[in-house]
């Protein structure tokens, strides 16, 4: 058997391990619709996912007069953690291919998400990941900067000890992805062509290695990557 191509894994969480997205925008859309902008699910996912809350506050204000207050951020925290709790599930076949790749790298795997931390690991617990990542979550609201810049995985990466370069990183959106690819990284792109998630040309177009469309599929994806004269390139096709 051939030896595992990469150093470590990095995953981002939110729509590529937990169907997050979904529920926390209908919270979101509410939440803006009282400040004034009235907003649906569709319109917040298309204009928020992949970014932190809190950075986005010059829109919010420019939408509604309203400037996000900690008190405010606090309150939609609370309200999105219970909706997540109650109805958070798994993207399918994410927790297989998580433990999967933790075998093939070693226990080199990590979270790298650009959400707060009490949300990733209320998330992680609910679908039964915690323990494979535990030790290994990464949050972007304890970097400089968070996504799309690169800070959280190069934290990620820096604690695992490995160079960005030897990581792969699964993303799910542009966002995320521009942020994997300024750390260095070979990103690849989930695109199950759902809300949500960024399409899968668009992620082709700035520079994703692959997309892929079934979680299921990443862990033989990256056990046949092949490198060629410093450059990575796929063993098999660009859409599985």
């Amino acid at each position: 058997m051939k030896p595992f191509p990469f150093e470590a894994v990095l995953f981002d969480c939110d729509g590529v391990l937990v169907d997050s997205e979904p529920i926390t925008n209908r919270v979101l859309a509410e939440m803006m619709t009282e400040l004034g902008w009235p907003l649906g699910p569709e319109e917040s996912m298309r204009i928020f996912t992949g970014k932190a809350v809190k950075d986005e506050g010059p829109l919010i204000l420019e939408k509604t007069g309203f400037a996000i207050t900690p008190e405010w951020l606090a309150g939609f925290w609370t309200r999105r953690n219970a909706a997540l709790d109650r109805e958070l599930v798994e993207v399918p076949g994410a927790p297989a291919a998580a433990r999967a790749l933790y075998e093939a790298a070693g226990g080199r795997i990590a979270v790298a998400s650009g959400a707060d931390r009490h949300k990733v690991e209320l998330q992680l617990r609910k679908v039964g990941l915690h323990d494979v990542f535990e030790g290994r979550i990464f949050s972007g609201h304890e970097t400089p900067r968070s996504k799309p810049h690169p800070d959280v995985y190069l934290a990620a990466a820096a604690a695992l000890k490995v160079d960005p370069a030897n990581c792969a990183v699964i993303e799910d959106t542009v966002t995320g992805a521009t942020a994997g690819l300024a750390a260095g990284a070979t990103v690849f792109g989930y695109s199950p062509g759902e809300p949500g998630h960024s399409g899968a040309q668009a992620l082709l177009s700035m520079g994703v290695a692959e997309v892929f469309t079934d979680m299921a599929d990443l862990p033989r994806i990256l056990r046949e990557w092949r490198t060629k004269d410093g450059q990575a390139t796929p063993a098999a096709t660009t859409l599985s």
